[in-house]
């Protein structure tokens, strides 16, 4: 598990310990507290310890299956390598008490190799140090009772290096700590590397299907599921938590931090709230600052959500520039226009093209009369209101388009292309 005890000389200090990654050493003595009888007790009580390896071993694996359930665990599942660890372990450390030269390092590699690999394995860091702990007092155990049995007139000199052997306890386990957390931050780097990895594919609509019942447990999302994706950019920080703090209300979400744009991966229904086919109504719609927020309409399962994340980049596009939050399902005929941009602007040349002719300020009259109207379901009366002017003045203007487009505004299929026409001149001159 570790050396039981500092190793030492009578005059000169102990060499500098080995390079070994995330090891901070403690500062050397100048001289040796230990005189040459006590050394001579200590090293024949632990010849006796090194050629009763085993039975040693066998003692601190009972004893670590009967103290610490972690440990109880690990040699459930695999005796035999557990064992061989402790076993390793203890012959390091009883033989740095005979040649500490030429053990001390190995000793300390060993210590680190024993850390690094239980935090790959997941075992506490409490399990492992407390392992430690017991080893070094069995060892000491061991040396005490071997030299009470042999020479008990001797038991003596092993009190002045009692204090030694626990600073050198404390020293391997904090090398086996830092060995432990180094490895854990490297994985935990590379779950959150492969948790973003995952996303990021989830949301390009490159995720394999095989990968996807990973991709559910990692995100903690079940995989047949509705979902919307929420795309958020621009605004302070401050701003941006917000929107990330009222979509966490109520629903179960992911969020997947781009470069850009952030991306939220929002499970429908979740919490007890229904959601329909197609509909996203289970997501909230807050606007924070300059913020600008895009959510798209409800997909089917985690397969899916790259197509949702398409759907949110083009709300996104469709907010105000100095903020503000855009539900796709509110927004469905700019969304159409948006997706074919080109024939936005064959629509707009076909259907309000020839008021380019007029005046700019005849144009956009014009042009804010007849999206007045429509705004108002087609209402002379409630156009003039908001307009300004007497709502014979709305029918005049909209007989002047008929007359100069060819287009008629009692026609169903005329007022649906003059509307798309009017929403995408607005989506290409914002």
């Amino acid at each position: 598990m570790y050396p039981a005890l500092r190793p030492r000389t009578l005059t000169r200090p102990a060499p500098a310990p080995p390079a070994v990654p995330g090891h901070r050493p403690h500062p050397q003595r100048v001289r040796s507290l230990i005189d040459a009888d006590a050394l001579q007790a200590l090293h024949r009580a632990a010849r006796v310890l090194l050629a009763d390896l085993p039975d040693l071993t066998d003692r601190l694996v009972a004893a670590l299956q009967d103290q610490e359930p972690a440990y109880r665990a690990a040699v459930a599942h695999d005796t035999g390598a557990t064992w061989q660890e402790v076993h390793r372990s203890l012959r390091h450390s009883v033989s740095s008490l005979l040649d500490p030269r030429g053990h001390r390092d190995a000793a300390r590699r060993c210590s680190w190799k024993i850390g690094a690999s239980r935090a790959e394995q997941g075992l506490p860091l409490d399990a492992l140090l407390h392992a430690f702990r017991l080893g070094g007092s069995l060892v000491w155990q061991g040396l005490v009772e071997e030299t009470s049995r042999t020479a008990p007139e001797d038991v003596r000199l092993l009190v002045h290096v009692a204090g030694d052997v626990w600073n050198f306890v404390d020293e391997h386990c904090t090398l086996v700590a830092d060995a432990y957390r180094q490895v854990e931050r490297q994985l935990a780097w590379r779950r959150e590397n492969r948790l973003r990895l995952l996303a990021a594919a989830l949301l390009d609509g490159t995720s394999r299907i095989a990968d996807l019942p990973e991709t559910a447990h990692a995100l903690d999302l079940p995989e047949q599921g509705r979902y919307a994706v929420v795309a958020v950019t621009g605004g302070c920080p401050s701003d941006a938590a917000g929107v990330r703090a009222a979509f966490a209300r109520g629903t179960r979400v992911y969020w997947h931090t781009g470069v850009e744009v952030d991306y939220g991966i929002v499970l429908l229904g979740d919490g007890g709230v229904p959601a329909q086919d197609g509909d996203d109504g289970a997501v909230p719609a807050p606007a924070h600052g300059t913020t600008r927020t895009g959510v798209s309409t409800a997909v089917s399962g985690l397969a899916a959500v790259g197509d949702a994340r398409r759907l949110a980049d083009i709300a996104l596009d469709m907010c105000p520039r100095g903020g503000g939050t855009v539900r796709l399902t509110e927004h469905l005929p700019a969304a159409l226009v948006m997706c074919a941009p080109e024939l936005g602007t064959a629509l707009v040349e076909r259907v309000l093209g020839p008021l380019s002719a007029l005046e700019p300020a005849d144009e956009a009259v014009l042009l804010d009369t007849l999206a007045t109207w429509l705004a108002c379901d087609g209402s002379a009366q409630r156009a003039g209101e908001r307009l300004y002017c007497h709502r014979n003045t709305v029918l005049n203007r909209l007989r002047r388009y008929e007359q100069l487009t060819g287009r008629s505004l009692s026609r169903p299929s005329d007022v649906v292309e003059i509307s798309l026409a009017l929403t995408a001149r607005g989506l290409h001159t914002r």
